[in-house]
């Protein structure tokens, strides 16, 4: 899944005020986030193979070290610690915890039987990608809902708070549909290079909007 990643982080803002947009996001993508890392240094694999599910054309291979649970576990725990360390939020904390673990419950769900327990131990995978348009509606309904809690909860300190959070919403929905209706990717390299830099481009995009809005309850 794409957007329903982010669409869990900005629900999540009800119940955590106080980490940024931008950290919600990395902690609901972390393992998005160094999965192409792992791709261009050779520890994780994928093939691109059209076909291989209706809605993704990926095989992945192997990345136990970023999507099985067992290393979930641990990266969820390493994330909360530092949070809580740099802030003091311990209740922000145990939820970043939780959108760290979100990845793994919401790749289980979407992929087809590959997503791995612990490294090499079982293999899970409801396949919801061998449904192409339940694939898409679902990830649709689940930004909207997730952007829609989090206009919510908070609230714009100007107009760029409020523009710039529905102009990403729209992007995150246009970039899904293109990637799903549009050729598979060139290559391995082009996939992860893309995968990382469009990752952190969103990433700085949801920080520098969490500056233009505020928890509603702030307020």
């Amino acid at each position: 899944m794409f957007l329903a990643h982010f669409g869990a982080a900005m629900a999540a803002r009800q119940v955590a005020p106080r980490p940024s947009l931008g950290t919600l996001i990395l902690a609901a993508q972390w393992d998005d986030v160094i999965w192409p890392i792992f791709l261009l240094l050779g520890f994780e694999h994928v093939v691109i193979a059209p076909g291989v599910t209706a809605a993704v054309p990926l095989d992945f291979v192997s990345y136990p070290f970023s999507h099985s649970l067992a290393a979930d576990v641990i990266w969820a725990a390493l994330f909360a610690a530092v949070y809580a360390w740099r802030t003091g939020d311990r209740r922000g904390a145990g939820w970043l915890a939780a959108l760290v673990l979100s990845h793994w419950v919401i790749d289980a769900l979407s992929h087809r039987p590959d997503v791995p327990v612990w490294p090499g131990g079982p293999v899970v995978g409801a396949g919801l990608w061998d449904h192409f348009a339940a694939t898409v509606v679902i990830e649709l309904v689940a930004l909207v809902a997730g952007a829609w809690i989090y206009s919510r909860a908070t609230i714009a300190r100007d107009r760029l708070g409020s523009v710039s959070f529905w102009a990403m919403v729209i992007v995150l929905a246009a970039l899904y549909l293109a990637s799903v209706l549009g050729p598979p990717p060139p290559g391995v390299t082009a996939l992860a290079l893309t995968s990382l830099i469009g990752g952190l481009v969103l990433l700085a995009w949801a920080y520098w909007i969490d500056r233009h809005r505020a928890p509603r309850a702030a307020l």
